[in-house]
């Protein structure tokens, strides 16, 4: 069964569409990355595949998460199996970097001692857990995304009696240096392959190619492409989605598709 769902979607904010007609569906596992331009919708998917667009806006189509509406779900349901890092984060409160990440542990009953093995798993493998006493407030912008992609994943890091986990990410690697940015791309992956439903928005191609399992490309609202990164990844689609003459060639070592800008 897929875990995300989506048949037909599009926004709109009066008469003008935001998004027209996205269908998708994301299953157990699997990674899903939104590429395209600037404006192009991609945060206003995420946010209605959410269920958490403005009041303002009306949403046509259909959204569902393990077979069951979306909108139907509770919201202790969502905050148990659902979670999402946002592009930007405004917490400024003097926390340690272990209380941050508790946060995420909110929606559970699981006790006190599961809760504080799951949230020293969480610091291991974001690499800040030599961090963890240390205040929020006083990271650097890399650090803090860290912190803040170990709470989202404390969040649902087990399965629990067999319910189905989602993740949503927009832009995870910003703030973030070279080094850091793979070894956190690494672990999304590595999440993923534990059965995690995976949808991100990411602005590098190369990495949306290099980790996901699927990609989906939006310009100007509308779906121009969506499948294996091997598939859809062609010099015409570079060209409608950015206006970009690029070379593609193949990875040496994965045999992935690359990207060349000269």
């Amino acid at each position: 069964m897929d875990v995300l769902t989506a048949d037909k979607l599009s926004v709109y904010m009066g008469d003008i569409c935001l998004l027209r007609n996205i269908s998708l569906n994301v299953e157990s596992g699997e990674l899903l990355s939104i590429i395209g331009p600037n404006g192009a919708g991609k945060t206003t998917l995420m946010n209605a595949l959410m269920s958490d667009v403005q009041k303002a806006y009306r949403v046509e189509g259909s959204i569902f998460f393990c077979g069951h509406d979306v909108k139907q779900l509770s919201l202790a349901k969502r905050a148990r199996q659902i979670a999402c890092l946002p592009q930007t984060n405004l917490l400024n409160f003097p926390f340690s970097v272990e209380e941050v990440v508790s946060l995420g542990r909110t929606p559970h009953s699981s006790g006190k001692t599961i809760d504080a093995i799951i949230i020293s798993e969480a610091l291991s493998a974001l690499d800040i857990h030599h961090l963890k006493n240390c205040l929020y407030t006083r990271l650097s912008g890399g650090e803090k995304q860290r912190v803040q992609l170990a709470r989202v994943m404390a969040q649902i890091w087990r399965e629990e009696s067999n319910d189905k986990r989602l993740l949503f990410l927009d832009e995870p690697t910003t703030s973030l240096d070279l080094g850091h940015q793979q070894q956190l791309m690494k672990i999304i992956r590595d999440f993923a392959n534990q059965g995690v439903a995976i949808v991100m928005i990411v602005h590098d191609v190369n990495v949306a190619i290099n980790y996901s399992d699927k990609l989906l490309a939006l310009s100007h609202s509308e779906l121009v492409a969506s499948g294996r990164p091997d598939k859809i990844i062609t010099k015409q689609l570079l060209k409608t989605l950015y206006d970009l003459d690029a070379e593609i060639i193949t990875h040496p070592i994965s045999s992935k598709p690359m990207i060349i800008t000269t």
